[in-house]
């Protein structure tokens, strides 16, 4: 899955829960994307359950600010460790860093865009 979904619906509820904090908490949560993200890729071979608890929040924070197709992948990764599936769990960090990417891309321009 290389392609990047956004989910507006869901954005568009943060933004209507958060309000006037809702900009810098996405621009927040897109650093927080990358960060999760190197941690799942820096621990997955040495620290399981510190893999795991990344890929959750991540999974958990990319769906709450619409960010679906990286949600998934957290998801899959965070799932396949729990099951100990240690190489399907790093199958699906191939596709990490450009749903990081994309997503972070993609919010910032529906950010721009309104």
């Amino acid at each position: 899955m290389n392609t990047v979904i956004i989910d507006e619906g869901a954005l568009e509820g943060m933004e209507s829960l958060l309000g006037e904090q809702f900009d810098d908490t996405l621009m927040f949560c897109c650093a927080e994307f990358e960060r999760l993200g190197g941690e799942i890729l820096a621990t997955i071979h040495s620290d399981v359950p510190t893999a795991t608890r990344h890929a959750h929040s991540l999974k958990s924070n990319a769906a709450q600010f619409g960010a679906s197709s990286l949600s998934d992948v957290a998801r899959d990764i965070e799932q396949s460790l729990n099951n100990g599936d240690l190489s399907q769990a790093v199958m699906a960090t191939e596709q990490l860093e450009s749903q990081v990417a994309g997503a972070k891309e993609k919010l910032t321009q529906w950010l721009q865009s309104r």
